[in-house]
């Protein structure tokens, strides 16, 4: 019979037990849906002018690139006026990178990484300098100057002629010396595409011929 009464104040306790969570599980669910519609007085809503000015991922196979053009001429004036002070007037290096040169070395025991020897795509070299340069004042350039200074890499690296004039067409059909130079990234956590344009790149190069 004691055995009996431990058992249904057992059951008792469970049940109230049960109800209580029941409960609070309601009250935190109220709680989380009043949270949800209260107002804490402060941000604003993301108008489509301000995702359009970080909306300037600019990719492998071009798209993305924005409307303009700009030609080798122009670029070596803008280049000399924002550029040169760091990388040289002839890209040949300096406080910032070597901008030119280094066919042939990436796979020797001292490397040469610069626009030409190593850049994998053409439109990505338009993307970094509107987004990273110039070091002091980023995203300063509009688009026809960033055109136009990636024209005038291109040529020092003697991708494109003195009187080329790039676009975003234009852009896009330049092959790069070492496009094919990278590999796709073999970690398995990382997907894999044919496209180029996604298909992530690990910086081993390959052997490149001059």
């Amino acid at each position: 019979m004691h055995a009996l009464k431990i058992s249904l104040a057992g059951t008792h306790v469970a049940r109230h037990a049960i109800a209580l969570l029941a409960c609070t599980t309601l009250l935190g669910a109220t709680a989380d849906a009043v949270h949800a519609e209260q107002k804490f007085g402060f941000g604003h809503p993301v108008t489509p002018e301000a995702i359009a000015a970080w909306d300037i991922n600019v990719f492998a196979d071009g798209r993305n690139l924005p409307d303009g053009s700009g030609t080798v001429t122009q670029g070596s004036a803008i280049y000399a006026q924002q550029c040169a002070a760091c990388h040289g007037s002839k890209g040949e290096g300096g406080s910032g990178d070597q901008l030119v040169g280094g066919l042939g070395t990436l796979a020797s025991g001292k490397p040469i990484k610069t626009v030409g020897s190593y850049w994998p795509y053409a439109p990505t070299l338009f993307d970094y300098i509107r987004r990273a340069m110039p070091l002091t004042a980023p995203q300063s350039l509009n688009n026809e100057q960033v055109y136009a200074v990636t024209a005038y890499l291109l040529h020092l690296n003697g991708l494109v002629k003195e009187d080329a004039r790039l676009d975003a067409k234009s852009l896009a059909a330049i092959k790069m010396p070492n496009r094919d130079g990278f590999v796709p990234d073999p970690r398995p956590d990382v997907s894999q595409s044919s496209d180029s344009s996604k298909t992530p790149a690990s910086d081993k190069p390959a052997t490149q011929s001059q």
